[in-house]
């Protein structure tokens, strides 16, 4: 997947009006040398590998080449997981955005 659909990806996933993270050219680096935006496409991108290996092992089970339930068991949950956990991430950034955009200046 190329960088330009995963952050294609990420603006669908945080909203219209979190789409502009890591666009201004004021992005805070954390202590690795990327910014949170770079982060959260990486943590993104990890999850959509899980998701495919996931699929490709319920593929393997169903068509036979594979007899290993366990196996294919773990990479389901460790994919809902990962999916689960990067959409209570994605709900709390939205409940940050909107509580900073109820502030008073």
């Amino acid at each position: 997947m190329s960088d330009i659909s995963v952050q294609n990806n990420i603006k669908s996933v945080l909203g219209p009006g979190l789409s502009k993270l890591g666009e201004t050219g004021d992005v805070q680096k954390t202590e690795g040398g990327k910014s949170f935006a770079e982060t959260l496409s990486d943590s993104i991108s990890k999850v959509n590998e899980l998701q495919k290996d996931a699929d490709k092992a319920i593929g393997e089970l169903v068509s036979g080449k594979s007899q290993n339930i366990h196996e294919t068991m773990i990479a389901v949950g460790k994919a809902d997981m990962a999916f689960r956990m990067t959409m209570q991430v994605r709900n709390k950034i939205v409940e940050a955005y909107q509580e900073v955009m109820r502030m008073q200046v």
